[in-house]
């Protein structure tokens, strides 16, 4: 008995991780313009047409309404992140101490 447990103990992990990647593949696929924007997130529905696709809304709404051939693309992850922007005189900091 606790084999036959341990068998399908195995198999529920394995399929939930195999879902849980599925679900993470991310929105490579999803065409730059229609990505949702930042802090809104967008139903992405498998095998449908880029121009057919549900609007951009809030998060926890595409979540909760989520259909089984369907994944929800959030805009937070395509932020572009700014550039680390250097102090001037942190730049120029060791220069003045080289010796001719």
């Amino acid at each position: 008995m606790t084999n036959l447990r341990t068998a399908f103990l195995a198999l529920a992990c394995t399929a939930g991780l195999a879902g849980t990647a599925h679900a993470q593949k991310g929105g490579d696929d999803v065409p730059k313009e229609y990505r949702p924007p930042a802090g809104m997130c967008r139903i992405w529905l498998d095998r449908v047409p880029p121009k057919q696709q549900p609007a951009p809304t809030d998060c926890p709404t595409a979540v909760r309404n989520r259909p089984p051939n369907g994944r929800v693309i959030f805009g937070d992850d395509y932020v572009e992140k700014p550039e680390k922007k250097e102090l001037p005189f942190l730049k120029k900091f060791g220069d003045d101490r080289k010796k001719p």
